[in-house]
């Protein structure tokens, strides 16, 4: 499958295409929004991820440009904004899902992976939701629940707690939470993990999150 990234964030944008053509995908990378606009109304691309503060064009642009020429391909915006109105505004003008920087490189993939499978034939249409145990998870929505609890977590908690639930049962080294979490660029205290750790489980209960001495983290059901 052919993927088009469109970030002018050339770091960012270039590691994002390093890590997809690794999961066996045809990688393209733009950094304007007119030829990012051009590239995939060529109509050759099974998913765009798209950077809303672009040169030339921005991804709101972009998006509505391409849903009113009839473009139908799955697109995954990316923002370092975080609100609800500049998710509505993305959603509004016909991406498919929305992601707010810094986050997990883990998790976009997933998201990649959920939206490919929603334009399948056997593609279900839902919400990204994880479960594991009383602990649910939903990555699009944003939201957390504990039985029947709903836990409000801040954006960074959630984007930790995110890394971890979708590799449920595996060791999550620091250094992967680090580097995914915190968007490639962190240079402080390597223990800010700890501290989100220490957070979420404060919130969610400590034996939802065990420490694998040495290795990281691993998120269990409970």
């Amino acid at each position: 499958m052919r993927l088009l990234i469109v970030e002018d964030e050339k770091r960012l944008a270039l590691s994002l295409a390093k890590g997809l053509t690794a999961e066996g995908y045809a990688v393209d990378v733009v950094h304007d929004g007119l030829e990012g606009l051009h590239r995939a109304g060529e109509g050759t691309y099974d998913l765009v991820i798209l950077d809303i503060m672009l040169p030339g064009m921005n991804g709101y642009r972009v998006c509505g440009a391409l849903r009113s020429a009839g473009h139908e391909v799955p697109i995954l915006m990316l923002t370092a904004k975080d609100g609800e109105y500049d998710e509505a505004e993305g959603l509004d003008t016909g991406a498919d899902d929305y992601l707010t920087k810094p986050f997990s490189y883990v998790v976009l993939v997933a998201r990649v992976k959920a939206l490919l499978r929603r334009r399948g034939p056997l593609g279900g249409g839902g919400s990204p939701v994880h479960v594991l145990g009383g602990l649910k998870v939903d990555t699009a929505a944003r939201r957390v629940h504990l039985g029947e609890d709903e836990v409000v977590l801040t954006a960074k908690e959630f984007s930790v707690l995110e890394q971890l639930v979708v590799r449920a049962g595996e060791v999550v080294s620091k250094a992967e939470i680090l580097e995914h979490v915190w968007d490639f660029a962190y240079d402080g205290d390597p223990n800010i993990v700890e501290v989100y750790i220490s957070t979420l489980r404060r919130k969610l209960g400590a034996a939802l999150i065990r420490t694998v001495r040495g290795a990281g983290y691993r998120l269990e059901a409970r």
